[in-house]
């Protein structure tokens, strides 16, 4: 799958607001935002009118950004949600949450959702027992999620325990830091979700 690969930062000043993709960093004055809050680029700092289309756009392209997925399987999941019952967009941020990689993230063993996604790849984590190395693996309500016995000794997930104690776990999680792991208690629900996004911007998008 194609995946950005420029500096990250970049993103988050086109869309002008902190999506917190550097983990640590984003809450340092080192952070591009607090330094440079204007979009990157020769024109970055005039402003620009937005059509409707184009915003629309930009909510979809910073949820891709936000979450780490590409265009086709963003695509995959808003067919998913469209073609279940409720809201769409609402079910559309659901299961980008129960993704395997924001799991780990959410719980606090990976700093950003880009090294939770290498540290899923590289068979850190276990879901029910069983090794899981797909960050796109969706978590379903009881799933016992662990740090792999032979990997609690990892300098990268003893450091985050450290570091992201404190860092709030969302209510639809129950976290065991005692054993390095967590539980699904539910799936996330729309107040459980803070990244800023207008997900019905998403779907008039992709409704045209």
């Amino acid at each position: 799958m194609a995946r950005y690969k420029d500096e990250q930062c970049r993103i988050c000043r086109r869309e002008g607001q902190k999506l917190f993709l550097k983990g640590s960093r984003c809450y340092t004055d080192k952070c591009s935002i607090t330094r440079r809050n204007y979009a990157p680029g020769q024109h970055g700092q005039k402003k620009k009118k937005l059509s409707e289309y184009g915003t629309q756009l930009r909510e979809k392209q910073k949820t891709k950004a936000y979450y780490g997925v590409g265009e086709k399987q963003f695509r995959r999941y808003f067919e998913m949600a469209e073609s279940k019952k409720g809201i769409t967009g609402e079910i559309l941020l659901q299961l980008l949450e129960s993704r395997l990689d924001n799991v780990v993230y959410r719980l606090g063993y990976g700093s950003s959702r880009a090294q939770a996604r290498i540290l899923v790849t590289h068979g850190h984590f276990e879901v029910n027992g069983q090794k899981v190395d797909i960050p796109s693996y969706l978590v379903k309500p009881g799933d016992e999620i662990k740090v792999r016995e032979i990997r609690k000794d990892s300098k990268i997930i003893k450091e985050n325990v450290e570091v992201n104690g404190s860092r709030p776990v969302p209510a639809w999680l129950e976290k065991d830091e005692a054993n390095l792991g967590g539980k699904v208690v539910r799936l996330a629900a729309r107040e459980d979700v803070d990244i800023p996004v207008e997900e019905h911007l998403i779907v008039e998008l992709y409704s045209k």
